[in-house]
């Protein structure tokens, strides 16, 4: 392709990324800023773009490639996740959607494995107890959680994600099964000493059920008032998913009445909004959606859909389109 491209990021991204579009003498327009830029100015900053980068809190629907134009070529979305982008829509316009997957496997499975053991030992209660300047002492019966080993964790989605988190838990001792659209690999399954059951079964066995499903309508509100109900007193959820896989409202029903032990979340149904029956829960552990929330992973989603984007401004395939 011949002349500069107008490439339009909607939100800052770690300089490396923006470095790579630059140095292919792109001309690059950022809103430089944490706030999300209001819907009508975004519409008017991606008119005539050749290329977006966008985050995961815009809607790269229908109205948003006709308001960037027939010149549009590609949309990079700077997550492994989509479901914030049309990816219909873009095809129907022949406009290349990509994501950023495999970067933040790693990430996202020590957040993973990080809720398992806050929710499991009760650590976030824990640490509410020293901040509040709530009187404590030790003693044979404080605070008791559960241990890890033997228990049983229910991956739900084994991609690569999935069978990080499954890798982390086999560490701590763990046994591990899962469901999935479809079997993994023998080899993956030898690996982790697994193999897969129906959703009932997972829900009925495991000890701990972790969500790594993608989000799309055949999952959403895939652990609902049912569900809790069909789980163990004892158990725990943990989603690093997508928020609305999990019926917020049945979870707060499911944590006030004991269907299942506690909760661990770093995503939201309505993010950044939280359920507010959530906030009142001791045994609900919330983080604000730091799954790849490292440096490393955070520079390597960038230049990875940099990459991206200048792969199908110069007419290549891109390194990773989305289907």
């Amino acid at each position: 392709m011949t002349g500069p491209s107008r490439v339009v990021v909607t939100g800052r991204v770690p300089r490396p990324g923006l470095d790579i579009l630059r140095r292919d003498g792109h001309r690059v327009e950022v809103w430089d800023s944490e706030d999300q830029q209001p819907r009508e100015q975004l519409l008017e900053q991606v008119r005539g773009a050749d290329a977006l980068m966008t985050l995961l809190t815009e809607q790269v629907d229908a109205e948003l490639l006709d308001a960037a134009g027939p010149q549009l070529k590609v949309v990079a979305n700077v997550a492994v996740g989509y479901n914030n982008v049309d990816v219909d829509a873009c095809r129907e316009r022949g406009v290349v959607a990509t994501n950023t997957p495999g970067v933040l496997t790693d990430a996202t499975a020590d957040i993973a494995m990080a809720l398992i053991l806050m929710t499991t030992r009760r650590l976030g209660e824990g640490e509410r107890v020293i901040r509040s300047g709530t009187p404590w002492q030790w003693g044979m019966f404080y605070l008791l959680g559960t241990s890890l080993q033997h228990k049983t964790l229910g991956v739900v989605g084994l991609g690569a994600i999935g069978a990080a988190t499954a890798r982390r838990a086999r560490a701590f001792g763990m046994n591990v099964i899962y469901t999935s659209r479809s079997s993994a690999a023998r080899e993956l399954e030898t690996e982790l000493g697994t193999h897969r059951v129906d959703m009932d079964t997972l829900l009925a066995q495991s000890d701990v059920v972790s969500l790594h499903c993608p989000y799309s309508s055949s999952t959403h509100h895939l652990l609902s008032t049912e569900q809790f109900a069909a789980m163990r007193p004892s158990a725990h959820v943990v989603n690093t998913a997508r928020g609305a896989v999990i019926d917020e409202a049945a979870l707060v029903e499911a944590l006030r009445e004991g269907e299942i032990a506690g909760a661990g979340l770093d995503v939201f149904e309505e993010e950044p909004a939280v359920h507010p029956g959530l906030l009142e829960c001791d045994n609900a552990v919330l983080l604000p959606h730091l799954g790849s929330a490292t440096i490393e992973t955070r520079t390597a989603m960038a230049t990875l859909a940099a990459d991206n984007v200048a792969a199908v401004l110069a007419g290549r395939e891109p390194p990773t389109p989305i289907g």
